[in-house]
């Protein structure tokens, strides 16, 4: 399995940084991710992927594993990273 890990510093407490993921669900949706919420923490599950989202009051990391199939299928981990970095930089950028 390869793993991507970004963590996203914010200042907006945990409440306030799971509405802001939002979006970020609604993009990994579309590629049949499912995030299943308890507190603080959701864990990913799709075809080929698995993984959690941990909100904190100072930050949110989102770790994703990618199984055999999603390799297989041409998923790569470098650009995946990027994506998701930049898709929580942008929930981030505008800080109340």
């Amino acid at each position: 399995m390869s793993d991507v890990q970004v963590t996203q510093a914010h200042h907006l407490g945990a409440e306030e940084a799971k509405n802001r993921l939002q979006s970020f669900e609604g993009m990994v949706a579309k590629y049949g991710v499912k995030a299943d919420w308890s507190g603080n923490k959701a864990n990913l599950k799709g075809t080929g992927v698995s993984g959690d989202i941990a909100v904190s009051d100072t930050s949110v990391t989102v770790t994703i594993k990618l199984g055999m199939l999603a390799r297989m299928a041409g998923v790569d981990a470098a650009r995946l990273q990027e994506s998701i970095e930049k898709r929580l930089s942008s929930a981030f950028e505008a800080e109340a």
